[in-house]
């Protein structure tokens, strides 16, 4: 996840570093205390002599003990432990800050595709609609319709076209939803819904 590293990846050798630092910091070992031997700090920590040596060669480095030759490691700096573990802690903060937005952008990229996956289906479900749905449209009668001077009724107009005639314009007028009886005459225009394909059976219908 992300390209952050975990907390819990925290080296051994740092957290020993940390705990006893923090014992310093806390004056449990106090300035110029000589502490146990890496042997028995290794036992006590149930880690390897080397985990350690890594671990005081951290707080030697940082000026918070010092490893004298025969007489072992000693506490040197209290205000050094300190600065040690506030820089150890805003260290940790700024990687579980990082590992935090690595795992909000992992989400994100999570959340963006199953958007985009939904406006696939929307736009898929839409195309299928609009061919299903009815639509609504328009035909004059023109000289030489067979459907002239004949009613509704008579010419059946549903059952050839599948479609339904909605309203009759005529001369300015609008006659919604007509009776079946009512006539069919030269320059009406027949509003009407129906199905796709249903347009090309209608305009050859009136021809």
């Amino acid at each position: 996840m992300g390209q952050f590293k975990d907390l819990t990846e925290i080296a051994r050798y740092e957290q020993i570093a940390v705990d006893l630092a923090s014992k310093i910091a806390h004056n449990e070992y106090k300035v110029g205390t000589k502490l146990y031997g890496r042997s028995t700090l290794a036992g006590q920590y149930n880690v390897s002599p080397e985990t350690i040596r890594r671990a005081v060669a951290v707080l030697q480095s940082m000026n918070i003990v010092q490893v004298v030759a025969g007489r072992g490691i000693i506490v040197i700096d209290q205000d050094a432990a300190k600065q040690y573990l506030e820089n150890f802690n805003q260290r940790k903060g700024l990687a579980q800050a990082q590992q935090e937005f690595a795992e909000l952008l992992d989400k994100r990229r999570e959340l963006d595709l199953a958007i985009e996956n939904q406006i696939k289906k929307i736009m898929a479900f839409s195309s299928r609609l609009i061919n299903i749905l009815p639509k609504v449209e328009e035909v004059e009668i023109k000289k030489g319709s067979p459907l002239i001077e004949k009613s509704l009724k008579e010419v059946n107009f549903r059952a050839h076209t599948d479609a339904t005639v909605l309203a009759v314009e005529r001369s300015g007028e609008e006659y919604l939803s007509p009776d079946s009886e009512m006539i069919i005459h030269e320059g009406d225009i027949l509003v009407y819904i129906g199905p796709e394909g249903s347009k090309e059976k209608v305009d050859n219908f009136v021809k």
